[in-house]
């Protein structure tokens, strides 16, 4: 082999190793970039949401958010002689003002102990659809608990809706 044919085959080996590293590192920094790119942009928070009832501090308020703005009461729809009527009504029947509703057999008043508050489900399962909620110490109205004990049909005193609860998270205070 001459000289040449040898020099011509390794210039030709060193372009080719020489062009598949720098193909890779020219892959491995784009990708290295955009990962970068990516990551910078996903650890931002967002901005805190601004709520009709709360108020914008002026020195983190930013251009995008407009400020809360107040809301104005409607206007009474009611007389004063309806204002002077309804006194009088209540002192009529005080009985039906300070009376409680009276309780179904075997039934009892209970106040809900679950911190974030309860689940109000449509049958005893937690598959069930929800049908509202319960805040944190609400008082309740128990109706029955189920076979096995783990669930309770209540019944909310303010709006009379019944359903199910998960047993366990309320505190009789009624016997």
């Amino acid at each position: 082999m001459t000289k040449s044919i040898f020099l011509k085959r390794l210039s030709a080996t060193v372009q080719f190793i020489l062009g598949f590293v720098l193909g890779v590192s020219l892959i491995a920094g784009i990708s290295g970039a955009a990962l970068f790119a990516y990551y910078k942009k996903m650890s931002v928070l967002p901005n805190k949401p601004v709520f009709s009832r709360t108020t914008v501090p002026q020195e983190s308020a930013s251009s995008s958010i407009e400020p809360a703005t107040s809301i104005e009461p409607l206007e009474s729809t009611t007389t004063l002689e309806d204002e002077v009527e309804e006194p009088q009504a209540a002192l009529e029947k005080p009985e039906e003002v300070a009376a409680e509703p009276e309780l179904p057999p075997n039934a009892y008043r209970a106040v809900v102990t679950w911190p974030q508050g309860l689940s109000l489900r449509s049958q005893p399962s937690t598959n069930a659809g929800k049908v509202g909620g319960i805040d944190a110490n609400k008082s309740i109205i128990i109706l029955e608990d189920s076979a096995d004990g783990q669930w309770q049909r209540v019944r909310l005193p303010w709006s009379n809706q019944e359903g199910w609860v998960k047993g366990g998270n309320t505190q009789r205070t009624s016997y």
